[in-house]
């Protein structure tokens, strides 16, 4: 039985997970008949709500959880993989709601070679526990050529969720985002002006039955100019989005974006709001009682102004949307775990856990962030999210407990998907 081994840094691991990637294909071919792994020894959080197990095991088999008790009260199955979680604590595989593949090397993802993306997919995603990540505006064709992939098995990595359409207001492309349409002619940005042609947008990309559709129901033209989306196209966007069964993602970028979003229907918030202004009690509790999640986002803001002329300017929008969380949170909104990296080019999702516990939420209430919403959202929670028998065995490994220190999410030792251990890709023999 080999014991867990913390890797080093992410600088170390880009150099070895193409190699140990190249090796995941025979350790999978060696596997027992029936794919049996077992997780021995850890402390389990079965969800957020219910007690955790000390000294527990979980039984993997075809890629389902089988068994979940006591060490004492389980006998390991011959012949199964065994994985020593001694002093570890285990968890259901990790979400963020908020990423993109916007940057170049994740360009013409249908040829590149399967190792360079799996370990870009390492150093972005499962290095820090995400089985499933959410696209919320790339190139959709790009994204979908990446999940294919994956879900073949040629590259490994987190299943991806993506945005079939994202619509900005008419004439409303984001600043952050024109040198990226001078870079990929390719994307052609939906700017509906009617209603009509918000339908369209919507309809054009069919994608995968839990693909999202996103508004920017604010959009900043310049950094002191946000053009809202007009009323009606996104509530033509939404309706349609909604009878096809899609979730509304919006980008609300101030006051008037969240009103919006909150006029449309639209399911999740993207992002706090980043113009520095209070979201008031009426609108805070109008939110939740529309049932309408937020992603946070808070880390973001102090990159996208890390070389504004005034230092102070990023530690103010921070501040602001630790209170608009705090607000939210308190008024009992469902909050689900986002970074925006992609976009944001710092992977390293600590100080998001470190502003979300800033902003009053416990280890235990960011941990449903990561888990139970995000499947609760997706109308998936009846198979993954928790870990439980008859679950997808999606988890996540913790050479410590987040309860005792909210760093310690990222302290990851493995990261397992459908029952497959996909970093850091080293099985016992």
């Amino acid at each position: 039985m080999k014991a867990l081994i913390k890797l080093p840094v992410a600088s170390v691991i880009v150099a070895l997970a193409i190699l140990l990637i190249t090796e995941a294909a025979p350790l999978a071919a060696r596997a027992a008949p029936d794919d049996t792994l077992v997780l021995v020894g850890a402390k389990i959080y079965p969800s957020p709500a219910a007690e955790a197990i000390p000294n527990g095991i979980v039984v993997v088999r075809n890629g389902k959880i089988a068994v979940v008790g006591k060490r004492e009260d389980v006998t390991v199955p011959h012949g199964a993989k065994v994985l020593n979680c001694a002093g570890m604590v285990v968890m259901a595989g990790f979400q963020n709601s908020h990423v993109h593949f916007m940057e170049p090397k994740w360009r013409n993802a249908a040829v590149q070679p399967a190792p360079r993306l799996s370990a870009q997919l390492v150093t972005m995603f499962t290095i820090y526990g995400f089985t499933t990540v959410v696209d919320t505006g790339s190139v959709f064709e790009n994204t979908n050529k990446l999940r294919t992939r994956i879900e073949a098995g040629e590259v490994t990595g987190p299943r991806i969720i993506t945005a079939v359409a994202t619509l900005f207001p008419p004439d409303g492309l984001p600043i952050y985002l024109r040198e990226f349409r001078k870079e990929v002619p390719s994307w052609v940005p939906d700017e509906p002006a009617t209603p009509e042609a918000a339908v369209s947008s919507v309809r054009r990309n069919v994608g995968a039955s839990q693909d999202i559709v996103k508004l920017f129901t604010g959009s900043f033209l310049t950094y002191e100019n946000i053009k809202p989306m007009p009323l009606d196209v996104a509530r033509a966007a939404a309706a349609e989005a909604h009878d096809r069964g899609r979730l509304v993602f919006a980008h609300p970028s101030n006051i008037e974006g969240v009103q919006i979003a909150l006029d449309a229907k639209v399911d999740v918030l993207a992002h706090t709001a980043s113009a520095s202004q209070a979201w008031g009690a009426d609108l805070v509790a109008a939110v939740v009682k529309s049932n309408m999640a937020l992603i946070p986002t808070l880390k973001l803001w102090k990159f996208v102004t890390k070389d504004a002329p005034d230092p102070a300017i990023g530690e103010q929008l921070l501040q602001a949307g630790v209170g608009q969380l705090r607000d939210f949170s308190q008024a009992g909104g469902q909050v689900m775990f986002g970074t925006d990296v992609g976009f944001m080019g710092d992977y390293d999702p600590s100080d998001e856990y470190v502003y979300m516990a800033r902003a009053g939420l416990t280890p235990m209430q960011i941990l449903p962030a990561l888990t139970t919403a995000p499947a609760a959202r997706f109308k998936e929670d009846a198979h993954r999210g928790r870990v439980m028998v008859g679950m997808d065995a999606d988890l996540v490994v913790l050479g410590s407990d987040p309860s005792e220190e909210v760093r310690n999410f990222t302290d990851v030792r493995q990261t397992i998907r459908q029952g497959k251990v996909i970093y850091p890709f080293s099985l016992p023999q």
